[in-house]
This record gives C-alpha cells, sequence and structure tokens, in this order.
C-alpha cells in the first residue's frame, strides 16, 4: 500500500487544480472557503468573549464590590504572559499588521495569527480592558485567507485578495454587516475596486454575515427602535456634531499613539503592566462604564436610558438635567482614549472599533444633550448617537462609507442614512485638515510603508533596496597608487569606483572620466595617489531607505547610480535603470487582472 504525505497529496491536488479549474474560478471558490472560515472565526470570538465576561462576572466580581478594580490589571498580566511565553510575537495593532503584510511581507501572516489574537483579546476584554474585539478578528480573518491562499500556492495579487476576503468576512460576521466588510477593505486596507477583487469580497462578506445569522440569530448588534424620524430642519445640528467628531477624533488619535509611545518607553514589563493597570483601576472606579468593550452603554443611550452611564459610579447622584452631567459626559470622551491607550500600550490586545463607537455614541449623547440643554429644544437623543458613532468612527479609521454602513447595518438604522452621512463626511473633512493618515496607518505612513490606491506608489513601497543592490562595481582602497588603480581597471565593466578604507567604509568615489587624461602617463603612476581623483558621491543610499527616499535621492542629485552603504560599511550601487526595469515588470504583474 503506497502512503503519501499531506504535503505531497496538497502537490498532486494543486497539480490537478492548475490543469482542471480555471484560476478566476478558484479564486472565487477559495474566497467563499475564506468567508465560512473567517465567519466561524468571528462567532467564536464573540462566543468566547461573552462566555469568558459572564464567567468573570458570576464567580468572581459577585464576592467582592470592589475586587473588579484589579481585574483589568490581572488580565493585561495574563495577555502579556500569552504572548510572551507562548506566541513569541507581536500580535497587537491587528489592522496595522495587516496592512504592513500587504505592503512589507508579500501579504504573508504567521500561522499563529489565525488563532492567538482571539485569545488575547478574549482575555483582555473578559477582564475589563477598555478595548474592542474587532482589529483582532481582521487579523485572524486575513491570516485565514493569507495562509489558505499560499497553501494552494497561490501568487503575490491573489494571496493580497485572500487577506482582504478574510478581513472583510471578520468585519462581516462579527458585526453581521457584509456592506460595511467590503468597504472596510476598500477603505482601509486599500485593496483596488475592480470586478477581479469586488466578487470575491462580496463572497466572503456575505457568506460569513450568513454565518452569523445562522449561529447568531437575526437579531441586530444593537436593539433600537427608531422612534424619531429625521426631519430637514435638524441637519445643521448633524454638521456641528461632524466637526465636534472630528475634532474629538484628532484627539483621539494623538492621544492613544502618544500614549503608546509613553508605554513602550517603559522597559520593565512588571512596571507597565502595573502602570496601565493602575490608571484603568482609577478610572473605572470613577467612570464604570470604561470598563470592557461598553457596548451595553451604548444600547443604554440609544434607548433613551443615559442616566445609567453612571449607574453604579461615585457620579450615581448627578442631576441628568444639570451642566455636571454635561461635564461628566465629556470626562468619559477624553477618558475612554486614555483607557484605550493605557490597556494596549500596558501589554493587552484589542482595536479600537468598539472605542471608537463607544466615544462616538457618547459623543452625539454629548452634543445632543448640551443642544437641548443650552437651546431649549427637543432634539431626539438615539439619532444624534448614531450619527456621533458614524462621525468618529468615520475620521479615527479614514472610513467614511464604512462608518456609515456599519452603524446602518448593525443598529437597523436605515432610516437615517442622511444624518449618517452629513455626519460622518464633515467629520471625516475636519480630521483631513490635521491628520492625512487614519490611526492604523499613522505609523506605517511615518516608515513609508503605507500602500495607498495608488498602484504606482504601491510598486515603489514594494520594490526593497537590498535586494537592487548591485555588486559588481570594482572597489579600491584609499592608499592606491594611479598604478595600483590601472591595474584593476581591466577588472571593471562600469565607470565608477567606489574607494574604501582598511574598514571597508566607503570614501568616496573614482570616475573613469576624471582618470582618462593620465592613465597612459606613466611618470604619474607611483608618484600619484587615486585619492588626487576622488571625489565624494553626489548623495548615499542607506539599505534601511524605502524606495521612496531613494528615488527622491536620484532626482536631487540627477545621478544614474549612487553608492549604498550600511552604518558606513560599503554595500555596493543602486542603479536607476535597474529600478525602472524591476519598477516596470512589477508594475504590470501589479496591473494583470
Amino acid at each position: 500500500m503506497i502512503r503519501f504525505s499531506k504535503s505531497k497529496w496538497l502537490r498532486r491536488f494543486n497539480i490537478w487544480r492548475v490543469r482542471n479549474i480555471p484560476e478566476r474560478k478558484f479564486v472565487l471558490m477559495l474566497s467563499l472557503v475564506v468567508g465560512i472560515v473567517s465567519g466561524l472565526a468571528a462567532v467564536l470570538l464573540k462566543n468566547l468573549i461573552y462566555f469568558s465576561i459572564n464567567l468573570v462576572e458570576n464567580h468572581f466580581l459577585s464576592r467582592g464590590a470592589y475586587i473588579y478594580l484589579v481585574f483589568p490589571m490581572i488580565g493585561i498580566g495574563l495577555t502579556y504572559l500569552f504572548v510572551r511565553y507562548i506566541v513569541k510575537d507581536n500580535i497587537s495593532h491587528g489592522v496595522t499588521r495587516v496592512l504592513s503584510a500587504i505592503s512589507k511581507k508579500n501579504s504573508i501572516l504567521r500561522p499563529h495569527n489565525t488563532w492567538t489574537s482571539m485569545i488575547g483579546s478574549t482575555i483582555t476584554i473578559s477582564f475589563g480592558g477598555s478595548v474592542g474585539a474587532e482589529a483582532p478578528v481582521v487579523l485572524t480573518g486575513s491570516a485565514i485567507g493569507s495562509n489558505l491562499a499560499r497553501l494552494f500556492k497561490l501568487n503575490y495579487r491573489q494571496i493580497t485578495l485572500m487577506v482582504a476576503c478574510g478581513a472583510a468576512g471578520g468585519i462581516a460576521g462579527i458585526f453581521k454587516a457584509p456592506l460595511a466588510g467590503l468597504l472596510f477593505t476598500l477603505e482601509v486596507l486599500m485593496i483596488d475596486l475592480t470586478m477581479a477583487s469586488l466578487i470575491p469580497l462580496m463572497i466572503s462578506a456575505v457568506t460569513a454575515t450568513t454565518i452569523a445569522y445562522f449561529l447568531m440569530g437575526s437579531g441586530a448588534v444593537f436593539a433600537f427602535t427608531l422612534n424619531d424620524t429625521f426631519t430637514v430642519e435638524n441637519i445643521g445640528y448633524y454638521l456641528v456634531l461632524g466637526i465636534f467628531c472630528g475634532l474629538l477624533s484628532v484627539y483621539f488619535t494623538r492621544t492613544s499613539l502618544r500614549l503608546e509611545g509613553f508605554f513602550k518607553k517603559i522597559k520593565s514589563p512588571i512596571i507597565r503592566i502595573i502602570s496601565g493597570g493602575a490608571i484603568l483601576t482609577i478610572l473605572i472606579t470613577l467612570f464604570p462604564a470604561l470598563w470592557g468593550e461598553g457596548f451595553n452603554y451604548i444600547n443604554a443611550i440609544l434607548n433613551d436610558n443615559g442616566s445609567r452611564v453612571f449607574q453604579n459610579s461615585i457620579f450615581a447622584g448627578v442631576d441628568f438635567n444639570s451642566i455636571w452631567f454635561l461635564l461628566l459626559l465629556f470626562s468619559i470622551l477624553i477618558f475612554k482614549v486614555v483607557a484605550m491607550a493605557s490597556t494596549n500600550g500596558a501589554g493587552g490586545v484589542g482595536g479600537i472599533f468598539a472605542p471608537s463607537l463607544v466615544v462616538g455614541s457618547f459623543a452625539g449623547f454629548f452634543v445632543v444633550h448640551s443642544l437641548n440643554y443650552f437651546m431649549s429644544i427637543d432634539l431626539p437623543v438615539s439619532n444624534f448617537a448614531l450619527a456621533g458613532m458614524s462621525g468618529v468612527m468615520a475620521a479615527v479609521m479614514h472610513a467614511p462609507m464604512t462608518a456609515i454602513f456599519l452603524i446602518a447595518e448593525m443598529t437597523g438604522g436605515y432610516d437615517l442614512f442622511l444624518p449618517l452621512i452629513a455626519t460622518a463626511t464633515v467629520s471625516y473633512l475636519t480630521i483631513k485638515i490635521f491628520e492625512p493618515h487614519s490611526i492604523y496607518a499613522k505609523r506605517l505612513a511615518e516608515r513609508g510603508e503605507l500602500m495607498t490606491h495608488h498602484k504606482d506608489k504601491n510598486v515603489l513601497i514594494l520594490l526593497e533596496t537590498e535586494k537592487l543592490i548591485e555588486k559588481e562595481f570594482i572597489a579600491i582602497k584609499e592608499d592606491y597608487t594611479l598604478r595600483d588603480f590601472v591595474k584593476r581597471v581591466p577588472e571593471s565593466k562600469r565607470n565608477i569606483f567606489p574607494v574604501l578604507d582598511d574598514e571597508n567604509r566607503l570614501v568616496g568615489v573614482v570616475l573613469m572620466e576624471n582618470v582618462r587624461p593620465v592613465i597612459f602617463n606613466r611618470e604619474l603612476y607611483d608618484i600619484t595617489s587615486i585619492t588626487d581623483f576622488m571625489i565624494a558621491p553626489p548623495a548615499i543610499v542607506e539599505v534601511s531607505d524605502t524606495m521612496d527616499v531613494v528615488m527622491k535621492k536620484f532626482n536631487e542629485s540627477k545621478a544614474w547610480n549612487l553608492p549604498v552603504t550600511e552604518n558606513g560599511i560599503y554595500k555596493g550601487f543602486l542603479s536607476k535603470s535597474k529600478i525602472f526595469n524591476e519598477y516596470r515588470d512589477m508594475l504590470l504583474h501589479f496591473s494583470d487582472d
């Protein structure tokens, strides 16, 4: 009996598949599989968090009124141990990691990403970490797509498409929002909108949503009944809300990045965990609404039960119709961002989806309550809370279409499309004045690794400096005489010679055209140093330079060849002609649909 290993069976299947199944058809089939698996992952994560929270609340929190205050620190600590000793890889900031994989790692995500971020986020959130589960499910779904595509030996474009399908399936499954899942990949992951990509994305999103409906019921994520229809007379107030959400999102983005940067500077993980946990303990003591995801408080606001926001708080007795209530609402807007950044910065695993929704709902609640209080009008609280959710999410993620359809789909608030669109658009335009990139893309943009909708820029990002270095240039030493140089000339096929010191550090370059007038004057061979002909290169490229930086150096120097160094050590030359050839070939591959 002949036995085949799994790899042999897989090779045989791939050979059969290439011969019998057209490429486009197989991509559609695989997008269906990715949708099923990512949908199941979303349902699994939702249930893991639900049962873990119930376990913590029923078996631990009931034993003491204030014991829950130390739980966020415990959760962050357990998450750190899980990541440090089991995962042994950074799994925070899931969406940013997906973007980085697309731009710099050929869309390759490690197999452990199919499950580790779900475990990490479950531990963090169930113990009160003030983050969401949506970024982890994006990373999970994308990793599912990436690894399935690699398993079947697909190319870079197809792997990238499956990464997007997994992300669309994860978002669609966890929110029961297929259009939001599709739009998320187009706006945030920067996937090109072509029929070759649109159909697989739709298949994955719809499939994942169907799985979620089948296993979790058809109810909306947030129970909401539209009691007050939109009236055109109120459109100005929604525009005011949009501006407020945009400015609030600037604070959201900058504060979260700065706080996480502060925690990174703390070298000791114990001090980092204790610091983050202590901040959460203080904030949750003052505002219990900052505990966990906070979706229950969104439901309270949407159902006109805003007074519940300060239930079990030291501010529980505050008058609902007072200036103090407004100040406390504004405090929650400020401190929710601090709580989220402290959770992630201290070592927790979670995303900004849920915090942006919570901040958005409180922003809408704050604005409408302020307008009703100061202007003695009667604007609908739930409508403004929904619009605020779309406004903050649109601005923070730089994804207005995703925000509009996500809020409409997961609340059933389709009758409020106009105020959702107005608020999201104004909020997005407001933040664009201050922040050109989303919170996900800001770090990548600073490193020159951000993929965009511009194919030419994407191709430059995908070109790696180190892989384009040419090493056939003949190097000469700085103590060479003209005779030593002449002996090396026949070995070279190029007209540029890098000059190095004894430690292989680049000192300068010698151009053949500068030496040519004296090269046949033998009287100068032993009395002339080659450094007499040496010049400084017009620019020097570092191995770590992105291709965007490299091209700027070429354009500014007007050179066709530039030396490459790594911490001063000579590595070779970059040729503009070789870069152009690689660019042309990759652009053709990139554009092939």
